[in-house]
């Protein structure tokens, strides 16, 4: 009987084992904070994969997750402004801007499509700080994790060794995996396509493609008339053969551009977990290009 009780006093007095709690903004953000941080982490997004993330509906249930929270990683580049009002009612002043528990993954990208002149409400849903689909080109990918593991190391410095080790692991298998993707993707290099939102550039920079036009005349605006006329006369000058569309958009108009030029329509999913075979952020790219080359 004393035997047994040291023995629950000793299993009693050791500490628990605490993992750093993230909450991440983006299912690809979890992806890539799951893979850093390992076994020292745990991690949940505030969105799922399947939704566009620019209408992301700010609940109650979040704020009490971001409470807990003891890293917050953000998209940035105002396409996820809806978190900073949920951190402000947290009140957990580990995730406020500037602290340790703070994660921006934009840092370091080079952005795209910075506007250059003046915004106002005929400019459509424009980002005043750029294009912020980032995570779509594998290589940003690296600057995510880098970002996520300098964060990993302000809370967990003692880790150093294992987030270090690895963070050059995901590094070293997004190199591997664009050998194949970029062998995958070779026959479509130089082709011009057509997406449905602004949302594809960074992919077509990866892999050597044109975006031409979008079915959105201006992000976020539906497409009129003329506009639809425009696609029509520009797709069959330039011979184009692709559109590509997030797989959250409604595919009645894009059905209609395809069915009248003899471009193949390509439905994918623009983040992990947009649908179940892209489970994580190399499987994304693994669905997105296996789809443009079937």
């Amino acid at each position: 009987m004393k035997i047994l009780s040291l023995s629950l006093f000793l299993f009693l007095s050791i500490p628990s084992y605490a993992k750093i709690n993230i909450i991440a903004s983006s299912q690809d953000l979890k992806s890539i904070a799951e893979y850093v941080g390992g076994e020292e982490v745990s991690v949940e997004s505030l969105s799922p994969g399947g939704f566009d993330i620019h209408f992301i509906e700010p609940r109650p249930s979040m704020v009490f997750k971001l409470k807990k929270a003891d890293m917050v990683v953000k998209i940035g580049l105002d396409l996820d402004m809806w978190t900073d009002s949920l951190i402000n009612a947290a009140k957990n002043e580990k995730i406020f801007y500037g602290k340790e528990g703070y994660v921006d993954a934009s840092a370091g990208i080079d952005i795209m499509q910075k506007p250059d002149k003046k915004i106002d409400g005929s400019s459509g849903d424009i980002h005043i700080f750029g294009n912020p689909h980032y995570w779509l080109n594998p290589e940003n990918g690296k600057i995510i994790a880098k970002n996520i593991k300098l964060g990993l190391l302000r809370i967990k410095p003692e880790k150093k060794e294992y987030f270090e080790k690895r963070y050059s692991d995901f590094c070293r298998k997004i190199d591997d995996k664009m050998k194949v993707w970029k062998s995958d993707m070779s026959a479509f290099a130089g082709e011009k396509i057509i997406t449905y939102h602004n949302s594809w550039i960074y992919f077509a920079q990866a892999f050597d493609l044109q975006v031409a036009a979008n079915i959105e005349p201006k992000p976020g605006i539906p497409p009129n008339a003329n506009h639809l006329s425009f696609l029509f006369e520009l797709i069959k000058k330039e011979k184009i053969k692709i559109i590509l569309v997030d797989n959250f958009y409604s595919l009645n108009t894009p059905k209609e551009i395809a069915n009248k030029t003899g471009a193949r329509l390509i439905v994918i999913p623009s983040s992990v977990a947009g649908e179940n075979s892209a489970s994580d952020y190399f499987s994304l790219f693994d669905v997105i290009i296996k789809k443009i080359k079937d």
